[in-house]
């Protein structure tokens, strides 16, 4: 049983990999950028899945591992923001509400933090 869920996971990614990311529609006839641009699709897909694994909510980060790379695109990266450039700063207000915003701005600390660290 455990095979035969693993082995269903691989498929489900590699259908991600194929209509979520679009990592199998070549933009050109070169070989080389048509590789390129898979690496750079597959890197996007692994990057969702290392953010969900550094999300502080255990259960939250494993949603968003297993999550559809769309939905992950619209729930996390496509927050509306007005940015406002003052003298000194810049103030990024969030514009609208989404259930993973908290997790959103928990693990951005988290992040910096690591990075503060090292």
């Amino acid at each position: 049983m455990g095979l035969a869920n693993g082995r269903c996971d691989q498929e489900n990614v590699i259908e991600q990999l194929k209509n979520g990311v679009h990592a199998m529609r070549m933009p050109v006839n070169d070989l080389l950028s048509n590789w390129a641009y898979m690496v750079m699709a597959a890197l996007a897909w692994n990057l969702k899945s290392w953010y969900g694994l550094l999300t502080h909510n255990r259960q939250r980060g494993l949603e968003l591992v297993r999550m559809e790379f769309r939905r992950f695109l619209h729930a996390i990266l496509l927050i509306p923001c007005q940015v406002v450039r003052t003298a000194r700063r810049v103030i990024y207000r969030v514009l609208s509400y989404n259930r993973w915003l908290k997790d959103f701005f928990a693990t951005w600390e988290r992040l910096q933090n690591l990075v503060l660290v090292e």
